[in-house]
This record gives C-alpha cells, structure tokens and sequence, in this order.
C-alpha cells in the first residue's frame, strides 16, 4: 500500500513536471530586486514571451522547462531603469552639434567652437552646454567675439537647461531681433541700449525657429542614437519632456518598423497647433509609445535667472524671474488639457511658479484625484505650498543631479532662508508616497545612476559635502530605487506593465555588477552594466 502511494506521488509529480509550460528563458543564481510591494527579492525568474512569467527560488524556477538557461553568477537585478523626464529627441539631435559642458570660462567656450567649427549643419554653428556659474567670472557672456570671428556666419549657443542662449549678430539680424524687439516671457539683454546677444527664455525662440529643421534621415538618425546610449546605461523607458506630433508620429513609424526598440512615454510640447491635433485624434498607446500628456511650461531656469520667485533673487534686488506664459493663458490651457481627458505635466521651478499652477491644477481638476498631474522640477517650493501637492494627488517629477549640480551657487540666488525649501525631494515625496526621478539630459547626465546616487548621498563626485546638501531631504535607497522604476511607472499610468519584476509585466530588466542597495557609495556612479533587456531581448 505505501509502495503503491510512492508510485502515485511520483506519477502526481513527473505529470506536474511535464504539465508546465516551456519558458524561453530562466536567469538564476541571482539577486533580483523584484521592486513589488513587498519588495521581495528573488533568486531567480522567469521569461516568456517577452514578459515575466515567473520569480522565485532557484529551486522553484528551475522545475520549468527552458529553451535557456542563464547562470546570473551571483550578480544584481533590477527593474529596467526609466527615466521620468528627459529630452532623448533632442539630446539625440546634440550629438551632432558642439558641446559645451565643463568649460571654465567663456574663452574656452571660444576656443571650442573654433575647433569643431567644421560640425555646422545648414550653413548654423549650433552648440549647447555652457554654464556661467562654473566659471570664475560668472557674469552672462557677451557676444562681441563671436561678432569677430564669425560676422557671416549665424552662431547659437544654447546655455545648459536649454532657458538662455548666446547668439551673434548675424543670428539677430536673421531673426530681425533689435532693441526694440519684445516678447512676453523672455528677455532680450541690453548693454549700453544693444543687444548684447544674450536672449532669456521666450526669446531664445524668436533665433532658435530661423534655425533649419532636421531633415526626417537626421531625426531618425538623432533618435536610434539617443538609443544606443540610453541602453548602454540600463535605460527602458524614458519620458520625453516636449515633441511635436511630426516627431512623436516619427517615433511611432520607428518603433513599428523595429529599429526603435525603447519605450517612450511622449509629452506633447503644448502649443495651438499640438493641441489641435491631440485633442481631435484623442490619446495613443501601444506597447512602446503612450501619448497621454502635454507638457506646459511656468517659468523659466534658476541658473539663468528665469525661475519665478515669491521674492526677488538675492543676487539681482528687484528682479523675481519670469512666468513663461501668463496667468490666464495657464489656466485655459489646464481646463482644456482636463476636458479633453489628458493628463498635464508642468514645468515650474520657482515657488511663485508652482504656486501658480498648483492652485491652477486645483481649479482645473475639480476634485478628480486620479488624473495623476504633474509638476516637473519642483525645484523651490515655499513650505507652506507642500500640501497644494497633496489636496489633489499631483505628482512631483524631480532630477536629483540637479539639487548636486546647483548646490555651489542656488544659495547665492535664493538666500540662506529661501535655500531650505529647495531640492527638497523627502518634504515632497511625504505628501503622498510618491516622487518620480529623472535627469533632465542633455541638461545632466545620461547615467540613472547618477541621479540615484545624487538623491541617496546628495554630494558630488568629488564627496563634497562631506556632510552631504541638505541630507534632511535625501531619499532611502529604497525608494530612489523606486523613484526611477515602480513610482516613475505609475506616474506613466503604466505601473500594470512596467516597473518591477512581477508576472505578467514587461520582461524590461537590467544586471548590475554589484548590489546599489548595499555597495559603497561611491561605488554607485562608478557601477558597471552587465546587461540592458527589453521585452526579454538583450539590447546592450
């Protein structure tokens, strides 16, 4: 009789065995950080047809069937990486122009256009990335040398945050921009009653739109490289903060045609002619490309003096920044965005910025609490405008780098009193469990890592400060980690299908060389990848 029993427990268990369906792939001997609600963290998993079918031990997993096998060999998995605001179009399209980033003074930045001169593209020297307050004369730059060297030629030098630019007089008279030229929202610097070259904000646009348009080769070109960089940093998914429907339609063809493989959550620039055409054809979704979102801008950039302030700056009395678009014109365009069903991310730096489009957010949304709106930045926000984030569930959509890149010189614009309310992404992720992290490149770097270290540890590379900025207001590692995955997702309307490693989700993962949870800090900018997989396949 027990003979008899052992022979059907077996038979129970070989046609369970053999009941099991076959997998394409079992990755084991691993630590994978699931990132679920309970932020379980398992030996090994499972995939089939392009998504998680299973987690486990090694034990469990490798009971299925597979047509492979891969030994992790101790190593570290995490939920692919999805960076909640970034420019990949155009940071695609700055690979082929001058970059400026790290130079020390503005003859430097001379010197550099002059060697790469040879890069211009449709009769323009286009370049991007200087920053005055790296330098020891912090002053704007003037655009007298360029007039020298470059009197036939139209020059645009694009600051870093993209809210400033510097551009010769050839580049003026093309845009028959003069002294007497305004625009709401911007400004055009005068010295001595001439334009010095330097354009603020809005008026960046009335040079930047003379510039030619990329023709579609170049646009395809600039996007499947913005790609290959993104999946060599363990990139997913990246949200694109600001296209138009011609280039959100390109991505579309790209990625149906195969050889656009990154997931692209796309926010609709808002302008006339975008919102025409979205509020007609109504939102898009597909399993690589959602278009649910529009992105508005308040104000402008801090380091350019355009953020919008309660106060003025404390480093120009008299002077509070600008507000991009006027009062009247954000609310219309916030009730508009809510009637027809699409979810608004703004751009708001200064206090008086998100104040503004806080209580705009509120009148607009009516008391609908699940729209999941957007702040993008939320740079300085005064303490007593925090629960504005929590009256209607918006969501603050940070770049950790830029509370590190800023640290050396935000107190000079704002005070020693004003300082402690910025960057301060603990404050804002409490008012409702939630924070979504990005990196803004080309304005910072690529690496998610970067930003993970920057929320986590808050110094530079270089340790400084050695008691880190503003620690009362750096993330755990566990919620950096899901601040660019599982929250970044759900910011997205996408946390059903990505951000954590959990059945039936999208098999989008990334293997790390070392445990980020764990490791030394510095440690952490420094890691390597292993490996990048979308949908299962192996992109880096």
């Amino acid at each position: 009789m027990i003979f008899k029993s052992k022979i059907l427990y077996f038979s129970i268990l070989f046609a369970s065995c053999n009941s099991r369906p076959v997998v394409d792939s079992i990755y084991y001997n691993g630590h994978v950080y699931t990132v679920d609600s309970t932020f379980n963290i398992a030996e090994a998993f499972a995939v089939k047809d392009g998504k998680i079918f299973d987690t486990g031990s090694n034990e469990e997993l490798l009971q299925h069937k597979a047509k492979n096998k891969v030994d992790l060999h101790g190593k570290f998995v995490y939920p692919g990486f999805i960076d909640a605001h970034c420019h990949f179009y155009y940071y695609g399209l700055g690979l082929k122009n001058i970059w400026l980033g790290g130079t020390k003074s503005f003859d430097a930045v001379v010197d550099t256009i002059n060697k790469y001169k040879d890069r211009m593209s449709m009769g323009w020297i286009s370049a991007r990335g200087w920053d005055q307050n790296d330098w020891a004369i912090k002053a704007y730059p003037v655009k007298n040398k360029l007039d020298e060297l470059f009197p036939d030629v139209p020059v645009f030098l694009m600051r870093i945050d993209g809210h400033a630019a510097l551009v010769n007089q050839k580049a003026l008279e093309i845009a028959n921009v003069t002294a007497s030229t305004k625009i709401d929202g911007g400004e055009i610097i005068l010295k001595d009653g001439k334009p010095t070259g330097l354009l603020i904000d809005n008026a960046v646009d009335l040079v930047n739109n003379k510039i030619p348009k990329p023709s579609k080769a170049n646009q395809s070109e600039a996007v499947l490289s913005a790609q290959k960089n993104c999946f060599a940093v363990g990139l997913t998914t990246v949200d694109d903060a600001g296209l138009d429907h011609e280039v959100i339609e390109l991505i579309d063809q790209l990625q149906k045609d195969g050889s656009l493989k990154m997931r692209i959550y796309a926010m609709i620039t808002y302008d006339s002619l975008n919102a025409a055409y979205y509020f007609k054809k109504g939102k898009y979704k597909s399993e690589r490309l959602n278009v649910c979102s529009f992105k508005l801008y308040a104000d402008g950039a801090l380091g350019s003096r355009g953020a919008y302030l309660l106060s003025p700056y404390t480093d120009m009395p008299g002077h509070t920044g600008l507000l991009i678009n006027n009062k009247d014109s954000l609310l219309q365009k916030a009730k508009d965005a809510a009637k027809y069903g699409f979810q608004l991310n703004t751009h708001c730096i200064g206090d008086a910025a998100n104040r503004i489009m806080l209580n705009i957010y509120h009148v607009a949304l009516n008391g609908k609490k699940d729209h999941r709106w957007r702040i993008e930045h939320a740079q300085v926000v005064a303490p007593e405008d925090l629960t504005l984030f929590q009256n209607d569930q918006i969501i603050p959509s940070v770049q950790p780098t830029h509370a590190t890149s800023d640290m050396y010189w935000a107190e000079e614009r704002l005070g020693p009193v004003r300082i402690k309310s910025a960057y301060a992404y603990r404050d804002l992720m409490n008012q409702n469990n939630i924070i979504a992290d990005g990196s803004d490149f080309p304005v910072e770097d690529i690496n998610p890592l970067f930003g993970f270290y920057a929320a986590v540890v808050r110094k530079d590379k270089n340790n400084f400060p050695a008691e880190g900025f503003q620690m009362q207001n750096a993330l755990t590692r566990e919620e950096a980690l899901k601040a660019m995955t599982i929250w970044a997702a759900y910011a997205n309307f996408e946390e059903k299908e990505k951000g954590s490693l959990e059945k039936s989700k999208f098999a989008d993962f990334v293997i790390l060389e070392d445990d980020i949870m764990k490791c030394a800090p510095e440690k952490i900018y420094r890691m390597k990848i292993i490996g990048t997989y979308l949908y299962g396949e192996k992109v880096y």
